[in-house]
């Protein structure tokens, strides 16, 4: 992702959003279509299984953002991490519909609502607090994709970010503005 300068809080939290939301795209493209079903251990969750819990958060905390609590009473969070989608396809669908939330509830935001109150599971967030505590939790769940996705595709595996034995290069590309990722 291209870095840009901005003072805009809401621009460069929607970025990011956008930025991880590519980075789990990236991964999930390389990925070996059984390994997004595949899990390390009987204890671990699979790339579906946590695109699942992705999309019903996702779902529950930005539909009705400003207005009703981020916890949404018809959320059954445990069924997230039971039964995960069948192919690609159903969890490619699921991925999309979560992040659609995401963004249609962001992109309308002023400066102004961000120091608006909303709840999550009762508690009282700031709407800036609220983006933030998202933009962790789902930077946490893409890192999970990535490591899976890298391990599922093995050696066929390519960089999403600075390749490994790579960073002077980049960084002399990045100097020369060649390139610039977040």
């Amino acid at each position: 992702m291209a870095h840009e300068f901005t003072t805009s809080y809401l621009k460069d939290a929607i970025d990011l959003f956008r930025y991880y939301k590519r980075l789990g795209e990236q991964a999930m493209e390389q990925c070996p279509e059984e390994g997004l079903f595949g899990v390390l251990d009987a204890e671990s969750n699979s790339i579906a299984i946590t695109v699942k819990h992705l999309a019903g958060n996702m779902r529950s905390r930005w539909t009705d953002f400003l207005t009703t609590d981020g916890e949404k009473p018809d959320r059954n969070r445990d069924t997230e991490f039971e039964a995960p989608p069948k192919t690609r396809a159903e969890l490619l669908a699921l991925w999309e519909a979560g992040w659609k939330q995401v963004f249609a509830a962001l992109e309308p935001l002023t400066d102004a609502d961000l120091t608006r109150r909303v709840l999550i599971r009762t508690e009282p967030h700031s709407v800036m607090q609220a983006i933030q505590r998202q933009l962790a939790h789902y930077a946490y769940h893409v890192g999970q994709i990535v490591y899976l996705g890298k391990h599922f595709a093995g050696e066929k595996w390519t960089a999403l970010t600075v390749p490994r034995r790579k960073s002077a290069e980049f960084n002399a590309n990045a100097a020369s503005g060649k390139t610039s990722q977040r």
